[in-house]
């Protein structure tokens, strides 16, 4: 086969994953929701936890990219059923960001004070990074991407999936960039500004989680429709 069947293999793979994935995720739209999980964490907590989030949002896509449909054929589980679990997980941490109450000085020492970098750790995967970061859409859709790549000469489809791990890696350093910076891109709002765009990026979370919700309880009405 032509050396440059496999370029452009390589290529569009690449170019493929990362214009699916990236706007699903959408790491602008997560900084705001990072501020306000991580309220009272030290900067240099913030830049750990950005990292691991990065880190593991590349990991999540990989694995569900390469083997995803694999695992979920194994247990014998849907796509929309994953929708619906996962659509539940968003709206629920959307419910608990809307009705916290704005944290005053003293809680925020309070909030400082409990916010040690073991803590730090066991969040770094749940919430922050699935479903805040990487959620069931992202995860569905990187299951998808995998799908598409599949071909069934062996050489294309491992240059097809090799193509894709870059673009994995290009989003998994967007989400720690945009993480790590998030109080930076949100510093011209004000502080007064920054609780009202947190409040409604909080409402939109809640909105995405009903809506992967009803996405996945219409494929689920559509499988019990007769033909």
């Amino acid at each position: 086969m032509p050396l440059e069947i496999y370029l452009l293999g390589f290529g569009k793979s690449f170019l493929f994953a990362l214009a699916t994935l990236l706007p699903i995720l959408n790491p602008t739209a997560t900084a705001p929701i990072f501020l306000s999980l991580t309220t009272g964490a030290s900067s240099s907590t913030r830049a750990i936890l950005a990292r691991k989030i990065g880190r593991n949002v590349f990991l999540i896509l990989l694995a569900a990219m390469v083997g995803g449909s694999v695992v979920l054929n194994f247990f014998g589980i849907s796509l929309p059923v994953v929708r619906v679990a996962g659509g539940l997980l968003v709206a629920t941490t959307a419910w608990r960001l809307l009705n916290s109450n704005d944290a005053g000085m003293q809680r925020a020492v309070e909030l400082a004070e409990g916010y040690t970098p073991e803590v730090a750790r066991r969040q770094a995967f749940y919430p922050l990074t699935f479903p805040i970061a990487c959620g069931p859409g992202s995860i569905a859709a990187a299951i998808t991407v995998g799908a598409s790549l599949y071909d069934p000469r062996l050489p294309l489809r491992a240059v097809q999936l090799a193509g894709a791990v870059p673009a994995l890696m290009l989003i998994g350093l967007t989400v720690f960039i945009c993480l790590r910076f998030a109080l930076q891109l949100l510093k011209p709002l004000g502080e007064s500004g920054t609780a009202v765009f947190m409040r409604l990026m909080a409402f939109l979370l809640l909105c995405l989680g009903f809506q992967i919700m009803w996405d996945g309880f219409y494929e689920l009405f559509l499988q019990l429709r007769p033909d």
